[in-house]
Order: structure tokens, then sequence, then C-alpha cells
């Protein structure tokens, strides 16, 4: 039995359809009968070819008591619906239902998802095993919380996470002791354990994740790391993140790297898993901030962008399977113990709803507020960022946002010091003004590796600008390769220079300035692949 993630919510959308549809279908592949319930019919999922039998019924602990009932499943997988999934799975099991009718959860057993969620349990474990964790406090009362916030020396501000919650529902940052009262009780309110973790603020450190994968035979492996370039204070679902991490050292990365291997191990988690750590930008320090046991927003974007098919071998573990038995689809010829590499970069953006609710709060904070996301490949940074801001389809084909050129130096100022969906657009506008690389990094707290290829990009504006009179000429091809190859449309690039978009591309198609296409295979063209898929690029060479 397969449960779904339910109605589409911010926080939780279609990544996990994706991950549902991959793993019905890898479940019955093994031979497998699958029981899927799900309250939203607008799904993949649900489509009855999917799976042997379809429920499309609320997703609530008497409903699924009733299909357990009758369909009688010995194994339930919780682990690819999102927190809704989880949370049912353990309200299910701590009734002693699953007992009852002799259903064995599949995958991460309940031990490790408890660990993983109840904050106070993971916080003892990581304490157990070395790994450090910011200064925190457990509240699950009113009272207790009323008591914290008189404390003295609190170091101020504070994070307020609640339990079991989706894309930080409930939490936020809290400045003075009214505001921490008031945000501890709306997440206490909202936390199904009636439980929130006081923790102190690591704002301004970077944010890093890595998806991780493990077997019941301890087998284990990364899939791929991603570096949000927001730094902490910002939910990683609003925040842009380029995978591979960019500005690691290898010394931090291994570090990194280690420290997740070290914490999937100790929940005992099955399957996959999302870590998320931060990082001080001037030591070596970090802090794990939290564990996703289960296949995540982070999973979909981590599957997508390496080609490793996660929920497919996460489903592929919860039925007994090890990592060295599991083909890879992609390749045909390693197995899924083999840890994906990666030779392009891959940038996500979150994309908000506030061009619809105009008198929203534009500020991003550790709510999730973004309502989708998009996702682009490319041999640079640059590329990849120019590619995701079209795919936005905010009415920008590059970074020259509309409206940017009547901002005023204060509030270039406050966007780049107070997060909002516009502060990309800020940092190139405030290039555009001759600001530094170090002011926009004091105010933005982006790592300067970042602020350096967002200000060459607006350079190359300036460049074209200044060179529309001899475009023409031999030497245009120069600047046109090297314009395309940081992701410049042939439409931007006639904009800047006065021409019209079908001239450019004449020109530059002329010049043999063409599209080429690379292949996503896991294993950056070590061995071929089978089942591949491509991006486009302007390089040399084209893999099709």
């Amino acid at each position: 039995m397969v449960i779904g993630s339910g109605p589409i919510v911010i926080g939780q959308a279609a990544e996990f359809d994706y991950a549902g549809a991959q793993a019905c279908r890898a479940l019955r592949e093994e031979g497998v009968s699958v029981v899927l319930v799900n309250s939203n019919p607008a799904t993949i999922m649900t489509d009855v070819e999917m799976a042997d039998r379809v429920y499309i019924e609320p997703l609530t602990p008497a409903f699924l008591t009733k299909i357990i009932a009758r369909e009688k499943p010995d194994g339930l997988l919780p682990t690819l619906g999102g927190q809704t999934g989880l949370n049912l799975a353990t309200e299910l099991a701590t009734r002693g239902i699953l007992d009852d009718y002799n259903v064995k959860l599949l995958g991460t057993p309940l031990r490790a998802i408890t660990r993983a969620e109840d904050r106070q349990r993971f916080r003892k474990l990581m304490r157990q095993i070395g790994e450090p964790v910011p200064e925190s406090w457990i509240v699950e009362k009113d009272g207790e919380l009323v008591e914290l916030s008189r404390q003295s020396g609190l170091p101020w501000p504070l994070i307020v996470r609640p339990a079991y919650t989706l894309g930080g529902s409930g939490g936020g940052v809290a400045h003075t002791p009214e505001e921490l009262i008031e945000i501890g009780q709306r997440g206490m309110r909202l936390s199904p354990r009636h439980q929130v973790m006081v923790e102190r603020c690591l704002v301004g450190w970077k944010e890093i994740e890595y998806e991780v994968m493990r077997d019941a035979n301890d087998t284990c492996i990364t899939i791929c790391n991603m570096e949000n370039l927001d730094p902490m204070g910002v939910h990683t679902g609003d925040s842009i993140v380029v995978a591979p991490s960019q500005t690691l050292s290898d010394k931090e990365y291994q570090m990194l790297r280690s420290a997740s291997l070290k914490i999937i191990r100790s929940l005992g988690i099955e399957g996959g898993c999302n870590v998320q750590l931060a990082l001080d930008p001037k030591s070596f320090g970090y802090y794990v901030i939290e564990v996703n046991p289960r296949v995540s927003r982070s999973s979909a974007l981590a599957s997508k962008a390496t080609g490793y098919p996660i929920a497919r071998v996460a489903s592929q573990i919860a039925i007994g399977l090890h990592l060295d038995e599991i083909p890879n689809r992609v390749t045909g010829k390693t197995l899924a113990c083999f840890e994906p590499a990666l030779d392009y970069c891959v940038v996500k953006i979150p994309r908000w709803p506030f061009d619809k609710f105009t008198s929203a709060d534009r500020r991003i904070t550790t709510q999730m507020k973004a309502t989708g996301e998009v996702m682009a490949l490319d041999r640079s940074f640059e590329s990849a960022l120019m590619k995701a801001v079209r795919s936005l389809e905010v009415g920008a084909n590059s970074l020259r946002y509309k409206g940017a050129s009547q901002w005023s130096d204060m509030e270039i100022e406050s966007l780049l010091t107070t997060p909002t969906d516009e502060r990309l657009f800020a940092i190139a506008e405030a290039f555009r003004r001759g600001l530094m690389i170090e002011e926009v990094a004091g105010l933005s707290g982006y790592d300067p590796w970042f602020l350096h290829k967002i200000r060459g990009i607006v350079q190359m504006e300036k460049r074209l600008r200044d060179h529309a009179a001899d475009l023409n000429r031999d030497e245009a091809a120069g600047l046109l390769t090297e314009a395309k190859g940081l992701g410049f449309t042939d439409r931007t690039i006639a904009e800047l220079t006065g021409r019209t978009e079908r001239d450019i591309r004449a020109l530059r198609t002329s010049l043999g300035i063409t599209a080429t296409y690379k292949i996503v295979d896991t294993c950056a063209a070590e061995f071929e692949a089978t089942t591949p898929y491509y991006y486009s690029c302007y390089d040399r060479e084209d893999e099709r």
C-alpha cells in the first residue's frame, strides 16, 4: 500500500506525484501488487493503470484503516507521500492499526521517522554521535514558551521550528520576546505533536544540502549535494539552489558529506533522505539543521538534476533489494551504488505567486511561500542561471528586470538586505550602478563567487551595448560566442545592440555559433547512457 501526498499545497506539490508514480512502476516491475491511496485525482499516480487498486479517498487515519481492513496489504510504504504520508503512517503505527492488521512498515522504520521528526530526540541523537547542533530549547506548552522568552542571555534572534510540519509551516524568526511568543504559539498549534524547537538563528551562514541513500546492508551513497545561494534565514524551498555546490573547498565538501552519511546511518533510514546543514563561511564550523527521513521536494530536484531515479530506488530498497542489486536504468551497466557525477551545473529558482497576490508580503523567511520552482541545466553557472530566470515567466529574459531602473538607491539597499523574490534582480541592478562586490556581499550575504558571476553577466550587457555599431564585422564572432556561453538569448542581444532578433540569429548562424546538446547520464559520460535526456548549450561537442 502506497500513500500519496494529497492536495497540492505550498511545500508539497507535483514533485510527490513524480515520486509516487516512479514508485508504483518500480514496485509492479518487481511483481508487487500496489494499492494506492490519494485524495487528489488530478495526479498521474491516480491513473487506473499506475496501480492495481486506486482509492481516491480522504487521507485520514479512519479512511486508511478501512482500506487496510479491506485490502489487507502486507506492507505500507509511507515515505513517498511527503509529510502527509509520514504523519499518517506514524499515527497508524501509534494507534496499533498496523499491528492489528499485521502490516509491515516498509523502508524507513518508525523508530527512524520519530528520531528524525521529533526535535528533542533528533537533537539528543546528534549529540550522541558527536554531530554539532545549534543551542536550542524544546517547548510543548504555552507556559514554557513564556518562561523561555523571559530568560536573560538568549542568543537573539531565535528561530522557531515546529515538529512534524511541512515547508516551515508555523515557523519563523523571532527578534523580540513578543515575537517569540506569537510565532511559538502558532507553531505549536500547527504541529501535530504540539511541539516546537526554539534555536539559535544562524543567519548569514551557508546552507548546504545532501541527498543521501542507504539500504539494509548499510551501504550509503550521496546522490547530490546542493548549495543555497541565499544564506541561512531563508527556507530552502524559497532559496535559489545550485548543484553541485560551487563555493565549497574539497575539505568542506568531504566534511559535510561524511557528516551526512554518519547521520543517515545513526537514524537507521532505509531509502532516501535529505540532510540540511549550516556552514560558517569564515571557518570550518558547521551545524546539523534537520533531516527529512523521506523523499522530499529536494529529492525531486536532485533526481532530475542527476538523472538518478531516487524514488524508484527508494521503493526497491523498501521491498528488500540492496543498492548493489539494483541496476541503473540510465546507463544500463552501472548499479545504484555508484554515486552520480555531474559535468554540468544545475540552478533552481523558486516561483512565487506575488504577481497574482499583489498585496502579499514579498519578504521570504523560514516559512515557505513559493508555489513552484524551475530548474535549468547548462555548462556554466551563468548560463544555467539565465535559463532558469527565463523559465520563471515573470517578464524577464535575462537579469534585466522591468522596473529595476526606477528603484532608488535606498530601495536597492533594502532589497539587498531583506530577502524577497526580487533580490537576484536587485543584485544585478546594484552592479549596474557601480557597487563593489564586497558591498553587495555585506548587504545580501551571498558568497562573493556568485556575485562575481552575476557581475560578469552585467558586464557582458555593457560590452554588447558598446559594440553595437561594429557587430557585423568579424570581431563579432568572439563576442557573440562569449555572450551565448553566458546564456544570453538572441532576443536579449538584439535589445542590447539595437538589432532585430532575426538579424542576430542570422549573424551567429553564419558565424557557426549554434546550440549543441549534452546528455544527462548520471556518470559524467564515463559510461554510455541508454535512456538519456538532454540539455542544450553553446559548446563545441554535440553528444546527440
